[in-house]
């Protein structure tokens, strides 16, 4: 425990990352393999000592699993949500290759505030899913500058293609019975996560401020890998495809 006590973690950001990890994972129990695979395929593709953009980072998953992997690579870590970025600022403190930027990615002036002004590559994970289609268009519009020639930018999110509806439900209903069986041997959603963090005396100031931000949790579009490659080309991307793939999930590249 923390020197924050109370009925989370405290100040123990390790327990926090350990508990964010364990979330996640109950909606994702292929989230090690797609961070490997994008790992593997930044090393490919720029080397074992890249400039990186944690896009919409979190605690800082990816940001923990590059420097494991590549202790000379450098990270800009970027979000919106105080909470997930005070865990992510704890976690890496005196730790000079991670920067953080608190940024509001629908803000067309957000590459203004990174330190780089061109990454070897920008990375992100199950994140821009909750982005309806004309910001995330956007979005994309805005990163093709940010990419030096050569690099990529890799997005692994939910991208379930609504041309297979009996594929897709069948998919649902098993991965929903899975969780249930999961969340019955105690395993802890995103609102009861949540709910830990509120209950906090270090965290709960922002998570206060975080749902003043985003108020319920939402989803924007989802939209097929076929799209994703086509937005990413238009904005600049020579090339863009699937590298993974799940039932429900993909890992698109781009290559400037």
């Amino acid at each position: 425990m923390g020197s924050g006590g109370g009925a989370g973690f405290g100040d123990d950001w390790g327990a926090w990352q350990e508990s964010w990890d364990r979330q996640q994972e109950w909606y994702l129990p292929d989230r090690e393999e797609r961070f490997r695979v994008m790992l593997d395929m930044v090393e490919a593709l720029v080397g074992p000592e890249p400039r990186v953009l944690d896009l919409a980072c979190g605690t800082g998953s990816i940001t923990a699993r590059l420097l494991h992997r590549f202790p000379r690579a450098v990270s800009t870590g970027v979000d919106l949500d105080p909470a997930l970025l005070a865990i992510a600022r704890g976690s890496f403190a005196g730790d000079d290759r991670v920067t953080f930027v608190t940024a509001d990615l629908t803000d067309p002036r957000w590459p203004e505030l990174l330190p780089y002004g061109h990454y070897d590559a920008v990375l992100t994970a199950t994140a821009l899913h909750w982005l309806p289609e004309k910001p995330l268009i956007a979005l994309y519009g805005g990163l093709g500058p940010l990419v030096r020639d050569g690099g990529v930018f890799l997005n692994a999110d939910h991208m379930r293609d609504a041309g297979t509806p009996r594929i897709n439900a069948a998919e649902r209903a098993h991965r929903l019975a899975a969780m249930e069986r999961a969340k019955a041997a105690g395993a802890v959603d995103w609102e009861s996560w949540w709910q830990l963090v509120a209950a906090d005396p270090v965290l709960a100031g922002p998570a206060a401020e975080r749902f003043r931000i985003y108020g319920e949790h939402v989803e924007g579009d989802t939209f097929p890998v076929e799209w994703h490659a086509r937005q990413l080309r238009a904005a600049g991307f020579a090339e863009a495809r699937a590298v993974w793939s799940s039932p429900s999930d993909s890992l698109v590249l781009a290559l400037k």
